[in-house]
């Protein structure tokens, strides 16, 4: 995949230098976020925030590059993301998903597409991924189901399901979720998701509606929001999911 994304706006120029230097740097980046839905679905967002994902063990590298490009950088979040900021603009530097489930690694460039952003040659998230990161975000304030549902509209019937199933394991229930409104959405074209996948979710799905419910009191929506199930963890008896994972 080949196309240029040249918003007409002042930020062009830094952020095409800055990518530009992180290339020259050979520090390995993908572009996500706004850029990408734009080159995936054709939908122009306007955002002073440029997306990029990079494994954690390249993420000093990334800083330093951009530090030395005049960027102020810090690690915001040592579980999933770094910043830099420059005359108002921002850089998101995301090493994993927010909830820490899945960190960027080398399989995501295997299958990354070329992309022309601000005059530097990128690569974007692969759709698979992008949907990953996005099926979680799913707060008050948040929630990013129409971007999942128009990257399934436009490339449901190429993509790779089964590495989309692989990545999210044993949090398949979250894409039959995302699957069930985008058949409410999009009622004439069911032909985006496979049958088998359907057939294959709705298996387990039922096969866990005639098992004992489990014994364990946890709370799994702390995956999507810390803040909108924190009273469920503080005040009604249950376990936060989250540790399971930030302490493995």
């Amino acid at each position: 995949m080949s196309e240029s994304v040249e918003p007409e706006t002042w930020a062009a120029s830094r952020y095409g230098r800055a990518l530009n230097r992180l290339i020259e740097s050979g520090a390995p980046v993908l572009v996500g976020g706004a850029y990408a839905m734009r080159v995936y679905v054709g939908i122009s967002r306007w955002t002073k925030d440029l997306d990029l994902f990079s494994p954690r063990n390249e993420v000093a590298r990334v800083l330093a590059v951009l530090e030395e490009d005049g960027w102020e950088v810090e690690l915001t979040d040592p579980v999933w993301l770094a910043k830099a900021r420059l005359d108002g603009l921002l850089i998101d530097i995301l090493f994993n998903s927010g909830n820490g489930l899945h960190p960027v690694d080398e399989s995501w460039f295997q299958r990354a597409p070329q992309a022309v952003l601000f005059g530097a040659p990128v690569r974007l998230v692969p759709v698979e991924e992008m949907i990953l990161v996005k099926a979680y975000v799913q707060t008050r304030d948040r929630y990013d189901g129409a971007d999942i549902h128009h990257l399934i509209l436009k490339h449901g019937q190429h993509m790779d399901w089964n590495r989309l199933l692989d990545l999210l394991g044993m949090h398949w229930e979250v894409l039959l979720a995302h699957l069930v409104n985008f058949r409410f959405v999009y009622p004439s074209e069911q032909e985006a998701v496979p049958a088998w996948l359907w057939r294959d979710l709705l298996r387990r799905a039922q096969e866990q509606i005639e098992c004992p419910p489990v014994a364990d009191r946890v709370c799994r929506g702390t995956l999507f929001s810390r803040s909108e199930y924190e009273i469920d963890v503080r005040e009604w008896g249950y376990r936060d999911a989250r540790a399971d994972f930030l302490l493995a």
